[in-house]
């Protein structure tokens, strides 16, 4: 599914990119992602090179409940620390299905939790200077509990309730870094005040 933005084109005055692939190779390949090494030429004609992580989209659920959230923690090897995110993940492997489908998954993968009622609040880019990876927010509501069936990445995974201003608090403090986690709370904000 491809997202364009609604503010105009940013091609200086051009109908067509502002930057453009004269070639592309792969430089790093594994289950999660893929790293390639563009050749690019940009609208003065100035040739360069432009890195991308290739990674699949991914669904983040903001599970709501009783004013506050349900939160998962766990170490982030890339940062070497754990923190508080909103559920979130990706389908494994070569297993495709649709925005929502995932979004119920990884609820229940991560927390046990089963949704009545998922509601779409937008789709985000995850890093979009350096990744083509974007992620799909939904609200989760209506929330029965039951077991949760957590992957060997998630060993270490914690959860538990947070009321809405722990949760503000937390993103103050920097117990909450995760960029996805706080991109979805705006759009919550936003729809709750359409």
């Amino acid at each position: 599914m491809q997202h364009n933005g609604a503010m105009g084109d940013g091609g200086a005055g051009s109908d067509g990119p502002a930057v453009r692939r004269l070639a592309s190779r792969v430089v790093y390949e594994n289950a999660w992602m893929t790293v390639r090494e563009d050749e690019i030429q940009r609208l003065d004609g100035a040739r360069g090179i432009y890195g991308v992580v290739d990674k699949p989209d991914f669904a983040l659920v903001i599970p709501a409940a009783d004013g506050g959230f349900h939160m998962v923690e766990e170490y982030r090897y890339p940062i070497g620390r754990r923190t508080w995110n909103f559920p979130q993940g990706s389908f494994p492997g070569d297993e495709t299905g649709t925005p929502e489908e995932l979004a119920r998954r990884e609820l229940a993968e991560e927390t046990g939790f089963r949704a009545a009622t998922l509601t779409p609040l937008g789709y985000l880019n995850a890093s979009h200077g350096t990744s083509s990876q974007g992620f799909h927010v939904f609200l989760a509501t209506g929330l029965e509990p039951g077991p949760h069936a957590r992957e060997t990445e998630e060993q270490d995974m914690r959860q538990r309730f947070v009321g809405r201003a722990e949760f503000e608090r937390l993103v103050r403090e920097g117990a909450v870094t995760d960029d996805s986690t706080v991109a979805a709370y705006t759009l919550l904000a936003l729809h709750e005040n359409a």
